[in-house]
């Protein structure tokens, strides 16, 4: 447990360089849902390791703060931590000045710090194999019991702290946290597949066909999961191709051909007429995030025609563009095209001569290739490449510990894909004396 929560604080850490301590919280069962701190991370300012520990003094280090302690409650002060486990969502503290959910400020009339809490959630059929039915949930102190018209539970609490006046609401932070909060999820549910498992076997003794049902809807649930783990591999490829593209452009006169155009194009949406301020913060919110998205070209082309070029097309079609500006908006949108294909230009990567050119061809075709569906060799042939001696990428190490861990996730769940699917044939066509197979995991993280 403290090992896959460590995982996820070194993970957002590093990869939100405005981001420098974590938390993360465990939430047990109802109806006591206490909230008990697992570990907390600082990473140093030259952001290369990081120190664990628990504070010294906290209502949350173990044995932990129960729910109707942390509630909301009237004549206490209100915490972060009761918004995110009662309503099952978010908290951002952008202006500590004026954060309604800080204890010190309510109590002292001292502000403290920036900081997002994510709640990690999991789906209740997920957790308790479809008996959610059994669970005593508490009840808010309005009397309403918790979590009543939700799919899901809260199984964790995540708090990450952000130097000042970096971090807003909704701001891209706050998104990459709550997706990898994802991924914290799924290594909680893998504990309690453990358990859910050996009580199935037992089960399964007595009430074959019912228990083999059971578990294989909630193998079935648990198998969804990934393509969630496939995303997390893509997005440990973009990763890569930001640091990639950072190395071989650091003395090109296209480094900031990106930047560049974004900002051209910024310009230019705020010459857009006044009374269109919704469309305007929307493009450049748009341009601003293709900044820091590193797709594969071909679906980069896919994105910037969606989400940045047809909305240009729109405007320039209603009139809202001047005509002195269609022209360098189009420069800009091909300039951001053109942007996608820089880490693998022929001219780009003749110019970097650091590496022997059998191992950066590979590594080219290995980055930008485009698959469709999960590809476990591939990741192995990164994973290769990256454990040679010639790529000195930031943070290659990191990426070869992540690339290995979910690869082992998607072969875990292929292995018990296959298993169930061997179980309920047995069962289905009436075969009583059959060796189960075992469903093999990993032990630790």
């Amino acid at each position: 447990m403290e090992s896959a929560c460590k995982e996820i604080i070194e993970t957002i850490l590093i990869c939100l360089p405005n981001a420098f301590k974590g938390t993360v919280y465990r939430i047990g069962d109802p109806p006591e849902l206490i909230a008990k701190r697992i570990t907390s991370g600082i990473i140093d300012e030259e952001r290369r390791s990081l120190s664990w520990g628990l504070p010294e003094n906290s209502d949350y280090n173990p044995p932990g703060k129960p729910f109707n302690e942390y509630r909301d409650m009237p004549g206490r002060p209100l915490e972060a931590m009761g918004w995110c486990v009662e309503r099952q969502e978010s908290w951002t503290a952008e202006d500590p000045k004026n954060d309604a959910r800080s204890v010190r400020l309510q109590v002292e009339g001292v502000w403290a710090d920036f900081y997002h809490m994510e709640p990690v959630l999991i789906r209740k059929k997920d957790l308790y194999f479809g008996n959610e039915s059994r669970i005593v949930y508490p009840k808010s102190y309005q009397g309403e019991i918790l979590w009543e018209n939700s799919d899901y539970v809260v199984a964790a609490v995540i708090k990450i702290h952000f130097r000042p006046y970096t971090i807003s609401i909704g701001s891209p932070e706050t998104r990459i946290i709550k997706r990898l909060s994802r991924a914290l999820g799924t290594e909680l549910l893998s504990y309690q597949l453990r358990e859910q498992s050996l009580e199935a076997m037992q089960r399964l003794a007595e009430d074959r066909l019912n228990s083999c049902n059971i578990l294989a809807d909630s193998l079935r649930n648990l198998i969804t999961k990934y393509g969630l783990i496939f995303s997390l591999i893509k997005l440990e490829l973009g990763f890569l191709r930001e640091q990639w593209e950072a190395m071989v452009l650091d003395k090109s006169d296209k480094k900031d051909m990106r930047r560049d155009a974004v900002q051209g194009l910024n310009e230019a949406a705020r010459h857009i007429p006044g009374s269109h301020d919704t469309i305007q913060n929307d493009l450049t919110a748009m341009q601003n995030r293709f900044l820091h998205i590193h797709l594969p070209p071909e679906q980069g082309e896919k994105w910037l025609r969606m989400q940045i070029e047809d909305r240009w097309n729109l405007l320039i079609r209603q009139g809202l563009v001047e005509e002195e500006d269609v022209t360098s908006i189009r420069e800009g949108i091909n300039n951001l095209k053109k942007s996608l294909y820089l880490g693998k230009s022929p001219e780009v990567l003749a110019a970097y001569n650091s590496i022997p050119e059998h191992i950066k061809t590979e590594w080219v075709n290995l980055l930008y290739a485009n698959p469709d569906a999960m590809d476990l060799n591939l990741v192995d042939r990164v994973v290769n490449v990256l454990e040679s001696n010639y790529l000195n990428l930031p943070f290659k190490d990191k990426s070869i510990k992540s690339l290995i861990r979910l690869k082992a996730v998607a072969e875990v769940i292929g292995q018990m894909e296959e298993k169930t699917n061997v179980v309920l044939r047995e069962v289905l066509n009436g075969h009583h004396e059959f060796n189960l197979p075992a469903l093999s995991g990993r032990n630790g993280a």
